[in-house]
């Protein structure tokens, strides 16, 4: 790591200006030449990233590690009294933590990045504030449409299902089906919309996908070989909404992460994609 630099994760409170508080984890120097700020996939806590946040610290990228609301640290939870949507996590708790991550690290240039359905937020948030996002860094990311996929039916069948579960349960019941976390039924209503219809919307923004046409930083887009849940299909769409962007693309096998190279297993030994994004940023920025 850098001069300067913690082996531990630094733990600073986020609270929104709903009152919704969770931690956000600052793993690296506390002067780095520049910093990520990570949006995890849906229903994925924070800590679980800390591995390849560390990885990238030891290359000398600092990273501040994002908590989904309902998800991990937050003290909120998704039930039929307590609901949001891209909305809020976008317009509040995106901003706050980014605020955050500023004030911890003023004199760097901050970059986005996420995996999953973080990195399609970190897209759409690139969008609305292209001043504050220096690079986009994707990770089995891609759009959620269902004619991108194999057994592009079921895939379609499930965004119907989905909202309506998650209307009849209060909240969209992952842990118990195995698919994401207990999310709040506004976050399935609008990823399910993006899935169905190809095109990035939220409930109280509208048409999310003006500010990405026209977004010009660069942009890295590592895909899993093995991953059935980030195609080759899934991916090309998401950067298709980034006309403008500098993109570069990469695909990791088996024998590169010395392990599964797929949607989460990449994240068992991070370390490969670490020095890939590490290698794009010092060459890109």
């Amino acid at each position: 790591m850098d001069a300067g630099s913690n082996d531990a994760a630094r733990v600073v409170c986020v609270t929104t200006a709903d009152g919704a508080a969770s931690e956000l984890l600052l793993v690296g120097a506390t002067a780095p030449r520049r910093w990520l700020y990570w949006l995890p996939a849906m229903g994925v806590p924070a800590k679980h990233y800390l591995p390849f946040a560390e990885a990238l610290a030891a290359c000398g990228m600092a990273v501040a590690l994002h908590e989904w609301r309902g998800i991990g640290s937050s003290e909120w939870r998704a039930g039929r009294w307590q609901d949001w949507g891209y909305r809020v996590l976008l317009q509040q708790d995106v901003p706050a933590g980014l605020a955050a991550a500023r004030a911890a690290w003023p004199e760097a240039p901050g970059l986005l990045g996420g995996h999953s359905l973080g990195g399609q937020l970190a897209c759409v948030y690139a969008g609305l504030h292209p001043a504050q996002v220096a690079g986009l860094a994707l990770v089995a990311s891609g759009a959620p449409y269902w004619r991108n996929f194999r057994h592009a039916w079921l895939i379609g069948a499930a965004y119907v299902a989905a909202p309506v579960l998650a209307a009849l349960f209060g909240h969209f019941p992952g842990r118990r089906i195995g698919f994401g976390g207990n999310e709040a039924r506004g976050v399935i209503r609008d990823w399910a919309r993006s899935g169905r219809t190809g095109r990035y919307a939220a409930e109280g923004m509208g048409d999310l996908e003006a500010g990405m046409a026209t977004f010009t930083a660069p942009v890295l887009a590592l895909r899993l070989r093995d991953d059935w849940l980030g195609p080759a299909a899934s991916l090309e769409w998401l950067l298709g909404k980034l006309p403008g962007a500098d993109a570069t693309r990469g695909v990791l096998a088996p024998e590169v992460l010395h392990g599964p190279a797929d949607h989460f297993g990449w994240m068992k030994s991070p370390q490969p994609v670490a020095a890939r994004i590490a290698r794009w940023a010092d060459d890109a920025l």
